[in-house]
Parts: structure tokens; C-alpha cells; sequence
């Protein structure tokens, strides 16, 4: 049973084929879509009572297992409505929850899941063992003094800390990969966007790789690294990365965090855009924005890849703004057309915003020296008998920039001198 309901109080509103779309990805049979429209939500079940009736009038009739809402419900309400509905009832957040453990293959993905769904099952714990209270005291008797709901609450945060530990493992070995990377001067590219339009069959295309993909939502969750090479630029690495949707949980952000830093740290991202969806792809766009912003990765440089040109029968092309930088590019992942553009623009991109300079570092200055060893920029370094280091460094423009601010550091276009 599906349940949407449009509130007035709601200032963006899902998305009810959407949602329709999650259920199938979920592998559920949908037997009745119950919609309404109400000013806001009810505290108690979140519909009203007549709706109610409705919800289970239509759940005896088709014998349904679970009812889903297209809403976020407070563990109360899902409670409440359980009670009422005599089967089991999921809003949103579980139904996507539910999605991404399907979908983990790596040990990484299952411990990022498992921590997301932990969390989010904390809040939703109820005594469900009424026959213990809290033990006695006295001879023979004595016991941890816990209630059973105590007792999980515990296990539960214990849970929680250990993947916690072992996910921020993963994560220093990412930054450690990261860092090699930058050591051996490879630009990364992250192709990120609304889930469904087309990434991984994009990455497979470019890397000639065979990258798990399929026309559902949230096919990838787990992140995927190739080294590819690009004329004039040499090798560069393209992330395949999961996919965002609208109003995605914190939950899920957070857990998911490892991996959505091989996006934070990209050179440069590919926004992939469903072409074909007219109707959403503004919204898709701005959602994709407002996550990228939230994860930290809203100043990266992006090129914007609208896919899936084949089904509009349309000739792939490159568009430029005003001073002749490429901003988007039409193609289709699906027949490879326009891949040879795509190839074309993130050499040109990755070309543009490299910056080559070279400093002139004194003694003194070990710690910016020691700060672009670290950040593998260092092209070249002679001394003088003065002490003086010649420096010659490529890094992103981006990085380039923050140094600029932070370091005192000269911007000038032929060199870049320190200033005393």
C-alpha cells in the first residue's frame, strides 16, 4: 500500500511517481495508491481519521503486508499506525534504507548501510518485551538493573560506535589513496548526479569497464576508481560515485560520508544529467546542488553531461559560455555517442585549471614547503647558495587558490614569490 499525501504546510513536495519508482526498486508489488491533501500533518497518525478508514479498508481488501509513506514519520506515528493497521508500516527513510542494504556489495557499503540503519532504528525502539521489567534487588536476585529497552538501547549504541571506528578506517585509507594520487599528479574526476541518469553505464563507457548497472534507483552505492588516459592531459581518474535523490536522508549523508569525499576532493565534477526526464530535470538539477553544497563539494568545477540523447533523437554537442569554456556536453552513454566530446572537454578542463608557477621558498618557509610535498605539487626544487629554494609546483587551480589566501603567498601570473 502506497500513501501520499500533498500538505500545504510542505514547502517542496515529493514526488509521487517517484516514490512509485522506489517501491519497485525495492522489489515491492504495489496494490493500492491511497493519495489525500491536508493543511499539515496530524500528530498522532500523520493522515486524518477518515483516511485512516480509507488506508485500512484498502488494506483488508488487497491483504497487504506493508503500508509505505512517501513522508517522513516520527517513530510515534509509525508506531501508531502499526497499531491501527495491524501490519507493518515504513516511511521514506526506511524505504530507502532498505534499498541501500539490497544494493551494498562491498564491505564498505554493508558497514555504511548497517550504520545508517542503526541510527535511524534507535529512535524507534519500543518495549517489545513486556514480561521483563526492571530486576529486583536482594539475594539471588540481583541483576544490571536494566529494562530489556535499556538493555537494546545499549547494544545498539555500542553497535553503532564500533562500525563508526571501523568506518573512519576506511575513511584514512581513502584520504591515504587520495594522497597518492596528488603524489603521483593524477586529476580526479567525480561523476555525480541524480540516481538513475545514467552514471554507471556513462563510467563504463569511458573506462570500457563493467561497472553493475540497470535502469533503477540506486544501482551504485558503492564507489568505483578507473585510471583512464586522455589525450593532452595523460591519466586521469574517473570515481563513479552513488546517486542523490530529493530530500535524501542525513542519515544516509552521514553514514555515507567516506565515500562522498572521493567527491569533495575531485578536480572536477561530471553533474550527469537525465536529458530525457523534461519535466524533473530542473528539480533534479537543484537537488543535486543542494547535496553537493551540504557534503562540502559546492566550489568544485563541474561540467554538466546531459545523457540519454538518444532518446530524444538529438545530435550530440559541446556548449561554451561567454569566454569559450565548455559547460556542458549532450551525448548518449547508452549508444556512445558524444563520448568523444565528453573525452574532448575534460581534457580541455582538467587542462584549464591546472596552475604552473614557481616560488622562491627561504629557509624559514619549511612549513609551506613540507605543505606542497603533501599536496604533490612539487614539480622540480633547486637550492641556491643563499639557502633560497626554487620551487616549481602544478596543483588545481582551487587548491592554488586556497594557498594564495591562507599562506601569504604571491599570485602572480609568471611567478609567485612569497612575500616577507
Amino acid at each position: 500500500m502506497l500513501v501520499h499525501l500533498n500538505l500545504q504546510s510542505e514547502s517542496e513536495r515529493e514526488d509521487p511517481r517517484e516514490f512509485e519508482e522506489l517501491v519497485l526498486s525495492a522489489g515491492g508489488d504495489p496494490a493500492a495508491y491511497v493519495m489525500g491533501s491536508r493543511d499539515a500533518p496530524d500528530s498522532r497518525f500523520f493522515i486524518g481519521k477518515g483516511k485512516l478508514q480509507e488506508i485500512r479498508d484498502e488494506v483488508n481488501q488487497h491483504e497487504a503486508e506493508v503500508v509505505m509513506f512517501n513522508h517522513a514519520l516520527s517513530p510515534s506515528q509509525e508506531r501508531n499506525l502499526e497499531k491501527e493497521l495491524k501490519c507493518r508500516v515504513l516511511d521514506r527513510t526506511g524505504l530507502i534504507l532498505d534499498i541501500f542494504a539490497q544494493r551494498a556489495r562491498t564491505h564498505e557499503g554493508k558497514l555504511q548501510v548497517e550504520l545508517a540503519q542503526l541510527q535511524h532504528m534507535s529512535t524507534r525502539l519500543v518495549r517489545g518485551w513486556t514480561h521483563l521489567e526492571r530486576q529486583k534487588g536482594g539475594i539471588g536476585l540481583r541483576g544490571p538493573g536494566e529494562t530489556q529497552l535499556e538493555t537494546d538501547r545499549r547494544l545498539l549504541r555500542v553497535r553503532i560506535k564500533s562500525i563508526t571506528a571501523r568506518l573512519e578506517k576506511v575513511r584514512k585509507q581513502r584520504d591515504q589513496g587520495r594522497r597518492s594520487r596528488r603524489r603521483a599528479e593524477l586529476p580526479t574526476v567525480s561523476l555525480v548526479g541524480y540516481t538513475n541518469a545514467g552514471k554507471s553505464t556513462l563510467f563504463n563507457r569511458i573506462t570500457e569497464s563493467e561497472v553493475y548497472a540497470a535502469d533503477q534507483l540506486f544501482a551504485t552505492l558503492d564507489p568505483t576508481l578507473r585510471r583512464v588516459e586522455l589525450d593532452e592531459v595523460g591519466p586521469v581518474v574517473l570515481a563513479d560515485t552513488v546517486g542523490f535523490i530529493s530530500h535524501l536522508p542525513h542519515k544516509l549523508v552521514d553514514a555515507f560520508r567516506a565515500t562522498l569525499e572521493e567527491t569533495r576532493s575531485a578536480d572536477l565534477l561530471l553533474h550527469v544529467i537525465d536529458c530525457a526526464a523534461e519535466k524533473e530535470r530542473d528539480d533534479h538539477i537543484y537537488q543535486v546542488e543542494e547535496v553537493l553544497s551540504e557534503i562540502g563539494a559546492g566550489d568544485i568545477p563541474r561540467l554538466e553531461v546531459f545523457n540519454k540523447l538518444d532518446l530524444l533523437e538529438r545530435e550530440p554537442r559541446i556548449e561554451r559560455d561567454a569566454n569559450g569554456v565548455i559547460t556542458r556536453v549532450w551525448l548518449s552513454a547508452q549508444t556512445g555517442a558524444g563520448c568523444d566530446l565528453l573525452q574532448q572537454a575534460i581534457s580541455e578542463r582538467i587542462g584549464q585549471d591546472m596552475v604552473d608557477r614557481e616560488l622562491e621558498l627561504a629557509p624559514a618557509q619549511g612549513r609551506l614547503r613540507a605543505m606542497l610535498y603533501g599536496m604533490g605539487a612539487v614539480q622540480n626544487e633547486q637550492h641556491g647558495a643563499d639557502g633560497v629554494a626554487k620551487v616549481v609546483i602544478r596543483m588545481p587551480r582551487a587548491d592554488w587558490n586556497r594557498l594564495v589566501a591562507t599562506e601569504n603567498v604571491s599570485s602572480h601570473a609568471t611567478s609567485a614569490v612569497p612575500r616577507s
